[in-house]
């Protein structure tokens, strides 16, 4: 690697260094009280670990697969929507680390640059993330392409129904990219039989992101959804939500083994991942974090955030006392006090000040 950050502390504050107060506050933020974005941190801060010692734990394997690929660990790259505003190369830098780190990227549909030069960039698999902004003729148009360039699978995002009041943002009187596109009440429509549509056209592995309650998980594995992706959109959309992580147990549940899950939310440390993992997730992405990587060095960063992260999912299998992410069960976990109030950057406690405005 050409950079020597020793911890994602490090990256995040060199981040804040090199992004404009518009594009950090758009990308570190949540939507009004930042309630939500505070329980992603308060909820897996409220999780402990229940060690087990006098296991060979010579040996770790921290990878996982999905939809058959694997992963060299259990983290993937959420969509991100107005990637050029972190990076100029926007979703190709994304693209290129995803490879060069051996993990997965979704593509966002409210990105840069286009899905079929993001898709050419790298030749790992990709998956693409929808935004509905057009009405069935557009979507059948953009899946075409979608197909066309190669995607392995297929995300749907559900729960940007309205634009959430994001009041850093609105304070900075700014607006990201991916803001001024139309097309939203396109997405105030969607019901389950339109899903039922897009999955249809679609004909790839399909992926729900923004499921939140067992209700929902339920519904969608009657519809035939293979993937849940639990997600509170980073504390972005709906405020005063759950954490992702307190939603989890109960998806599980009701999924019944009948779908993968994933999940994201807060997810920074990979203690997090694991704890995320123990309770039933296939595999976590990560999106502040990834655009901290990206903001800090680019397609460089990014790929080091990843194998600090790498590093610390291996450093605590090995003091849980486990080797492979199939050992986790739900012995290694219970309930904890948090020790910090939770916010931002509460997972990191030697950033000066805490949270960097």
């Amino acid at each position: 690697m050409s950079v020597d950050f020793v911890t994602n502390q490090e990256i995040i504050m060199a981040a804040r260094r090199n992004l404009t107060q518009n594009v950090w506050d758009y990308l570190t933020g949540g939507a009004e009280s930042e309630t939500t974005m505070r329980r992603n941190r308060l909820a897996l801060d409220s999780l402990a670990f229940r060690p087990r010692v006098l296991v060979d734990v010579s040996k770790i394997d921290t990878s996982t697969s999905f939809l058959g690929h694997r992963l060299r660990i259990p983290v993937m790259l959420a969509p991100i929507g107005s990637l050029q505003t972190l990076v100029p190369e926007g979703g190709v830098a994304v693209a290129k680390a995803a490879a060069e780190f051996g993990t997965i990227p979704f593509v966002s549909t409210a990105t840069e640059p286009t899905l079929e030069e993001t898709a050419a960039a790298s030749p790992n698999p990709k998956i693409f993330q929808l935004y509905v902004q057009g009405d069935m003729k557009w979507v059948e148009d953009i899946l075409g392409r979608v197909k066309k360039a190669g995607y392995q699978a297929l995300c749907l995002t559900v729960d940007t129904a309205l634009y959430s009041r994001r009041e850093r943002q609105m304070m900075d009187r700014w607006l990201p990219p991916s803001r001024r596109r139309s097309g939203y009440e396109h997405r105030a429509a969607l019901t389950w039989e339109t899903m039922d549509a897009i999955k249809e056209i679609g004909g790839l592995p399909f992926i729900l992101k923004g499921v939140a309650t067992a209700e929902d998980a339920e519904i969608a594995v009657r519809h035939g959804v293979q993937t849940i992706y639990v997600s509170n959109h980073g504390g972005r959309q709906l405020d005063h939500n759950r954490g992702t992580i307190e939603m989890l147990p109960e998806i599980v549940a009701a999924v019944g083994g009948k779908a993968e899950i994933l999940l994201d939310g807060g997810i920074v440390r990979g203690s997090d991942v694991l704890k995320a993992i123990v309770l039933g997730a296939k595999a976590v992405a990560i999106g502040k974090l990834q655009g901290w990587g990206l903001g800090a060095a680019g397609q460089a960063g990014l790929v080091r955030v990843l194998e600090l992260l790498e590093n610390e999912i291996s450093i605590t299998m090995g003091l849980l006392g486990v080797r492979s992410m199939a050992e986790l069960t739900s012995a290694h976990i219970c309930k904890g006090a948090p020790v910090t109030p939770p916010h931002e950057m509460s997972a990191f406690p030697y950033i000066p000040g805490g949270q960097i405005v």
